[in-house]
Parts: C-alpha cells; sequence; structure tokens
C-alpha cells in the first residue's frame, strides 16, 4: 500500500431534520391543538488522531465525508432523532487546513478529538408556534444545513528520533536493528520511498528517506519528506565510510536543512558514522576526531556488528531520557 501524506478531502455535517405540523388527536377532544415537534440536529463531524501512519491511504478513493442528517420532528411533540456523529481518524501529526478559511487543526496527540464542523440545527413544529393569538398555527421551518468545506491535509510526522543522510548511509539497516521495522533495504538510491517507523523501548524513530544535494529545491525526493523531520525531537545523521570525503557529505545534508528551514538546523543533533567495516582503524579513529570538533555526541559502528549496535541503542536511550527529564 502506498504511502500518503497529503490529502484533500470534502466534508460535511449533516443537515438539520424539518419541523412538521401536527395535530393533537383525542377521542373527546374536539379540536385538539399543534403538537408538530422540531426536527434533529444533524451530525457534527470530528477529526481523531490515531497511532497509524498509513491510515489516509485508507481513503484515496474515496474522499468524501458527509454525516447523517436529523430527522424530522413527529406527533406529540416528538423531536426528530439527531444524525450520528462522524469521526475523520487521521494519523498523529496530521494537520488539516480549511482551503477557503485557511484555519488549520493540528493533531498531535493520540485520542485528540477536534470539532471540524458542527451540524445543523432541526427546524421548528408548529407547536412552538402556538400562542394566546394564534392557537392554530401552521409555521414550520426547515432544519439548517450544516457546515461543510475543502480541506487539505498534510502529514508532519511525529517522532522521538529522525534518521537523516545520504542515501546508502544505512538508515534502514540502522532502523531494523534497532527495532521490528523490517525497512526495505537495497544497495541503490531511494530504497527507501515512504519513511518508515520503529518503535525503539517506547520511542519511536523515523526513517527518512535518502536526501541529495538540492533536495530543499525538489531534487531527488526532494523536500517532499523535509517536513518529516520538522517534529522529530532528536536527528541522528548517519555518514558512511563509503563517501570519499565524509565531512563534506555531513555539510551537503546540513546545508540542505538549512535552506528548508523550519527549525531543522537547531534540532538536537547525534552523529553516527557508518559501514566502518569498509575503512581501517587509523582513518576511523581520525574522522572520529574530526567530527568531534562540531561539539555534538559522535559514534562510529558497522551495523554488521551486533554488539556496536546495541552499544549505540544502550547511548540513544539515555540520550532519549536526558532530553526528557
Amino acid at each position: 500500500m502506498a504511502f500518503i501524506d497529503e490529502l484533500t478531502i470534502y466534508a460535511k455535517a449533516g443537515t438539520g431534520g424539518n419541523g412538521v405540523v401536527r395535530w393533537r388527536r383525542e377521542k373527546f377532544i374536539d379540536r385538539g391543538g399543534p403538537n408538530g415537534g422540531d426536527g434533529g440536529k444533524g451530525g457534527d463531524v470530528y477529526l481523531r488522531a490515531v497511532r497509524d501512519v498509513h491510515i489516509l491511504s485508507n481513503y484515496r478513493h474515496d474522499t468524501n465525508f458527509i454525516a447523517q442528517n436529523g430527522e424530522p420532528g413527529g406527533s406529540n411533540q416528538l423531536h426528530g432523532r439527531s444524525g450520528d456523529e462522524l469521526y475523520i481518524d487521521l494519523p498523529i501529526g496530521a494537520i488539516v487546513t480549511n482551503i477557503k478559511t485557511k484555519k488549520a487543526i493540528s493533531l498531535e496527540k493520540e485520542g485528540q478529538t477536534e470539532l471540524l464542523l458542527e451540524g445543523g440545527v432541526g427546524g421548528y413544529g408548529n407547536e412552538h408556534f402556538k400562542s394566546s393569538r394564534n392557537v392554530a398555527p401552521e409555521e414550520w421551518t426547515q432544519g439548517k444545513h450544516g457546515g461543510e468545506g475543502t480541506f487539505y491535509i498534510e502529514l508532519k510526522l511525529f517522532a522521538d528520533m529522525g534518521l537523516v543522510g545520504l542515501p546508502n548511509a544505512g538508515k534502514s539497516s540502522l532502523l531494523n536493528a534497532l527495532t521490528n521495522a523490517k525497512a526495505k533495504i537495497g544497495d541503490y538510491q531511494f530504497t527507501t520511498l515512504d519513511p518508515n517507523l520503529g518503535d525503539f523501548y517506547g520511542y519511536i524513530i523515523a526513517d527518512i528517506p535518502g536526501l541529495i544535494e538540492g533536495a530543499s529545491e525538489g531534487k531527488g525526493l526532494g523536500m517532499k519528506f523535509l517536513r518529516h523531520i520538522a517534529r522529530t525531537k532528536i536527528l541522528v545523521h548517519l555518514i558512511s565510510f563509503e563517501n570519499e570525503d565524509l565531512m563534506k557529505a555531513y555539510k551537503t545534508i546540513r546545508k540542505e536543512l538549512e535552506t528548508h528551514g523550519d527549525g531543522l538546523i537547531e534540532k538536537e543533533e547525534i552523529i553516527l558514522l557508518t559501514k566502518t567495516d569498509v575503512s581501517d582503524e587509523k582513518i576511523i579513529k581520525a574522522t572520529i576526531k574530526k567530527f568531534e570538533k562540531l561539539k555534538k555526541p559522535v559514534f562510529a559502528i558497522s551495523l554488521y556488528d551486533d554488539v556496536a549496535v546495541k552499544e549505540f541503542g544502550d547511548a540513544l536511550v539515555k540520550i532519549f531520557k536526558d532530553a526528557n527529564k
């Protein structure tokens, strides 16, 4: 199933039920008065945040969401039944913007529920209009239309940690090693076409598809995925020893983050030098010292080394705990 992080939908709250004209009909009462009931309220439309990053894919073929209408009033002053509420489940991190008014709703916590559109009120039955001067009213009113609109949904993933780096830096492999995400792996650019998520001791890790120089301008997979980094707390920047110039590779991604903006360049960053198995110990040590001058945590591992991966994972847990104190 294709990953969808943008979607335009149409939503409409229910219309209120009409009021009705009814008359009291009872034995031995010659001329009963009005007793037509009011119509029921139209169903409201709500947004609800769920922990399912792929749920937008369920809506790609049906983007119309219409709540139930209220029912007409009845005899004996009975109100019509209100329309059922309609809930649109969206991933945590979704931003829903009314295309006409530009009003936006952000879903940031699981279970968060927000009113999107209010259903129309029901119309009045003729019982509502009786008075000393109008003892047999024929008046009634129609139910009001519910709110409606076209909405643009944009998903910005919420994650505790985002993995960034050039293609083939080992992001998917690291995610698989730390979690059970089972992300696709291959020795070619852009193996990851969609962000992958993994659960790491209750912390969410997002593997962001490989960036290249010019990504913020739309090259490669472009800025489509840069927005997913905006809501991560910590970035882990992977740089492979397969690069001829590791610092240049590092600066390439940093430049794209800075160009994109959205506060990406200010985020806490961990530097992870990967694929140490293709280099020698002397070069590895020299490279670590070079990166340590950036005053950021620096690690170097081979993703084939289970012990090294575990030690890095233990270090991440400590970093997460310190960041959340």
